[in-house]
């Protein structure tokens, strides 16, 4: 069974960057089909996909959201990461890492992990 976990600060600063990492369990990350995305969800608002880093490294953002993200990975720990630059308080959400094996469905949710932008 596949396994996420979410790890990073659950608050940040306004106009610093967050990082968040991935850590998955009972399945490799560079196993074919594999697409880890990042998707989140503001208080009272619906999910938002952020990216995707494909099995092979390749990476995919949202055109709202590009300019700000950057999505990585290091095959060795089993993990992919995000980075969100320039934060402002509309970037507090519950944050959520995810594996989809077929394309158009998430197969596997972190459990999300609460991010509040605030001075």
């Amino acid at each position: 069974q596949v396994q996420l976990q979410e790890s990073g600060p659950g608050l940040v600063k306004p106009s610093q960057t967050l990082s968040l990492t991935c850590t998955v369990s009972g399945g490799s990350i560079t196993t074919n089909n594999y697409f880890g995305s990042w998707i989140r969800q503001p208080p009272g608002k619906g999910l938002e996909w952020m990216g995707v880093i494909t099995y092979d490294g390749s990476t995919s953002y949202s055109p709202s959201l590009k300019s700000r993200t950057s999505i990585s990975r290091d095959t060795s720990k089993n993990q992919f990461s995000l980075q969100l630059t320039s934060l402002t308080p509309e970037d507090t959400a519950v944050y959520y890492c995810a594996i989809s094996v077929v394309p158009g469905t998430v197969n596997y949710w972190g459990q999300g992990t609460q991010v509040t932008v605030s001075s």
